[in-house]
Order: structure tokens, then sequence, then C-alpha cells
């Protein structure tokens, strides 16, 4: 993109060239007492240097025409310099910006790509932001780009379907992805290349209808969201259950500002593997509350008892404030109490 030159530049070319039109048209009109236009004429042709039809008459006309004409130069040598500088600067502002992205997608690791950045996507990049991940967008359409520059995102200027440009977005580096184009097509195409390059990533798509969510599901995704059905899902419970889905809504963002949602998996390297809630005595120590378990097999237990033992597989789902949720992970990560 070029840049543009700055306002006061502008000004400067203009009034300058106003202020030659001025004095030379009164300068002939005192010297050669020719009328207004005709003297406007002179000077407008003379500091353009588009030449005169006529030589002046006196001396004082020709040292007139002769100031109008270094005047002239010295204007068209400023606005020619103003120009360059645009479009060198943008050149080298332009070189600059792409190669800081391309250095900050390098060092990324555990990060994840946000393919497509319209609604769908920018939601997605907003709890990102809030959560405090890493992530990079890819898109290329121009109101993405757009939006995403304006948003300050970590941005890959090129088309998700194709192998080359997920590269380009650290592919092989990343935890997850997630596939937020408008296309159900595009989004299976993504889903397919990313799990082919990557049979460990974790990838969530958007679909549009159920035969959409079959058959990204098959390519590879691990999660599906339809929009529509989530959203009329929500708005009936909004009506039938009001308050537990305002709550829900609350906990389940990263931008809430009290509660939210956090899950631990329970690893081999968890020195807490094997104790109860109530060993853990994981309420008094971190203030976060254990409200579900997700069993190895799938399923949950979605009131776990206090004296529920905490085992290797099992995913912990706590709620409470940020600072209480990192209390609880450091509970997890390091297997010592934390005072609350």
């Amino acid at each position: 993109m070029v840049a543009s030159p700055r306002p006061r530049q502008i000004l400067r070319v203009f009034g300058a060239l106003l202020a030659a039109f001025a004095g030379g048209t009164l300068g002939f009109r005192l010297i050669l007492h020719e009328s207004w236009g005709q003297c406007l004429y002179r000077a407008v042709v003379t500091t353009t240097l588009a030449g005169l039809d006529t030589v002046p008459k006196s001396d004082g006309a020709r040292a007139l025409s002769i100031v109008l004409v270094l005047a002239g130069l010295t204007i068209i040598a400023y606005a020619g310099a103003v120009i360059v500088e645009a479009i060198a600067g943008g050149v080298f502002t332009g070189a600059l910006a792409d190669r800081r992205r391309q250095r900050a997608i390098a060092q990324l690791n555990d990060h994840y790509i946000i393919c497509g950045y319209g609604r769908v996507g920018r939601s997605v990049a907003r709890e990102f932001r809030a959560s405090g991940v890493q992530y990079v967008v890819l898109d290329f359409h121009e109101d993405a780009l757009a939006a995403a520059t304006e948003n300050g995102e970590v941005l890959v200027e090129g088309d998700a379907t194709k192998d080359g440009d997920l590269e380009r977005a650290g592919l092989a580096r990343a935890l997850g992805l997630v596939a937020a184009a408008d296309s159900d097509a595009d989004n299976l195409f993504v889903a397919l290349s990313a799990r082919s390059a990557r049979p460990d990533l974790t990838i969530v798509a958007r679909a549009s209808d159920a035969d959409a969510e079959r058959k990204l599901k098959l390519a590879g995704a691990d999660r599906v969201v339809l929009p529509y059905t989530t959203a009329g899902r929500v708005m009936a419970n909004l009506v039938l259950n009001p308050q537990a889905t305002a709550f829900l809504d609350a906990v389940t963002t990263a931008t809430g500002p009290e509660l939210q949602l956090a899950e631990i998996e329970v690893d081999r390297s968890c020195p807490a593997a094997g104790r109860t809630i109530r060993d853990l005595r994981i309420r008094h120590e971190t203030g976060a509350i254990v409200v579900a378990l997700r069993k190895p097999d799938g399923s949950f237990d979605t009131t776990p008892d206090p004296d529920t033992s905490i085992e290797v597989g099992d995913v912990l789902i706590g709620v409470g404030a940020p600072d209480e949720l990192r209390r609880l992970e450091d509970l997890f990560t390091r297997g010592e109490p934390v005072a609350g």
C-alpha cells in the first residue's frame, strides 16, 4: 500500500501556488497595466512553466517572469519530492510491516489458526484475545483484511484451502485450527488439508446444516458448530430458563467480568491424580468449584461428590473468577496447596 502525503505538505504546495499566482497577477497588473484576466493568465502560464504566448514588453515584467519561473521550479521540485517520499515510504513501511508479521508468525508455537475473519471468525478472535492465547488470522477477502488490520491481528493474507498458505500460518507448530469461513466447501477443504498435514491437530469447524456437519467430521474435524442451530437453542433457553442461560453465557465467555469456565486434563505427571476432591480441598485452597468431570470414555459426572477420585485421563471442569481458576490450575500442576 502506498502511503499518502501528509496533509501539511499538500497544503504547502497549494499555498505556494496560490501565492505565486496572486503575486504574479498583481505584479503584471502594476507593471503592464493589462486587464486582471490577462495578468492572471500570464502568472499561471509562467509559474507552471507552460510558457508565454508573448514576450513581456518591459524589463520589469521580464524580471517578474524570471522570478515566477524560479518559483514554479521550486514548487514543482517540492511537489515531486513529496510524491517520491510518499511512494518510497509506502513501499518501505509495507515491506517492514510484512517482515515483522512473518517474524512474529515464525516465533509462534502452540498457537491457533483462525481460517476466515467474518462475523464468526471475529468472535473467535475476540475470545482468544480475552483468554490471552496466541493466534493467527488467515483470510484474503478485502473486508476481512481491513478489519483484521484495524484490530491489530497477526494476519496472513492467503487462502486457507491452499496448503502453502496454511504452512505460512504456522500449521506445523499450531495447537488448533478454527475453520470459520462462510462456505461449507471451504471449511471442508481446510479441515481435510489440516488433518492430512497434522493428524494430532485440534480442528473446530463451522457448518450450515447437519449434512455439512457430517461431512466435516468425516474430513477430520473434531468438533463442528452449527451457528443457526446453536442460536435457536440459546434463544429457546432464554425464554424457558432465562436465569440459567444467562449464567451459562456469563461463564462460557472469556470476556466475562466475574466467572469463567476452565478445563484441566489430568495426566500421569499430575501429582493430584488419584486423590479425591475432599482430600485436595479444592474449594478451600483455590476458591474455584469443580462442576463436572469428563471421564476417559466421554461420559460426564456433572455433580461430582467430594469423595470422587480424580483419575488420570479425567478432564476437570472448574468455574470461578480468573484468579481462582489460575490457582486451580496451579494446584493440579504443582500438586501443592495454594492459599485461597
